[in-house]
């Protein structure tokens, strides 16, 4: 894979970004779903060239299984449940490079655990529900995989883990924007628009850390 491609690729992004935060800041985000869709998909068959030239095929499917579950979140705005699930198989495709990275376990009882005293805080709540139960079940895992992954060391993977930070964060803006009473005001004004501010460079972050050793080595080199 030429470094050209990854300038290239770098600037569609970057443009799309552009594109859809000004759609989102002064137009209601009227018109942005397709254009953040679009920013993903390009994320996805960036990856799938690079896995085809000897990259991280996890990252590859990993992004093909968010790909889907935008389809259902942000294109369709519907089957929320199925997007959600989509996602739990993200996080476990993460799971999986993490282990095989870093040689460790997947911390089982503290998932576990985690989601135990989530789905109290839920019934607590009065907002204990399929829907609820399966995000909580999702985050918990991703918080563990977060925390997991700043263990790892080297360029691609160093970008892998801030990809996975700044897609907590998206996360985190997401729930802010569902749950606007539990949160407020600023918080919530902050999430619309912070959602895809942290969600699509950490898609981006977690593309080009799947990129062949040569090519990320060369642009190291070139940054020195």
């Amino acid at each position: 894979m030429r470094r050209r491609l990854v300038g290239w690729f770098l600037l569609a992004e970057l443009a799309v970004y552009l594109l859809f935060l000004w759609l989102d800041l002064f137009c209601g985000g009227a018109g942005s779903a397709p254009v953040k869709y679009a920013a993903i998909a390009l994320c996805f068959f960036f990856s799938l060239y690079g896995s085809v030239r000897g990259g991280e095929r996890l990252v590859t499917a990993a992004l093909a299984f968010t790909l889907g579950a935008d389809t259902f979140l942000l294109l369709l705005d519907a089957r929320y449940l199925a997007g959600v699930l989509l996602f739990c198989v993200v996080q476990g495709l993460y799971l999986a490079r993490i282990l095989r990275e870093n040689g460790g376990h997947a911390l089982w009882p503290l998932r576990l655990g985690l989601f135990a005293v989530a789905l109290w805080v839920l019934r607590r709540l009065g907002m204990l529900s399929l829907l609820n139960g399966v995000t909580a079940f999702y985050f918990n895992n991703f918080l563990v995989n977060v925390i997991q992954s700043l263990s790892l060391r080297g360029l691609r993977l160093r970008l892998f883990s801030l990809g996975l930070a700044l897609f907590l964060c998206c996360d985190l803006c997401v729930g802010a924007f569902n749950e606007p009473g539990l949160v407020p005001s600023a918080v919530y004004s902050f999430a619309r628009v912070g959602m895809w501010l942290f969600y699509l460079p950490a898609q981006v972050l977690i593309a080009l850390s799947g990129l062949p050793d040569p090519v990320l080595r060369g642009l190291d080199d070139e940054n020195q």
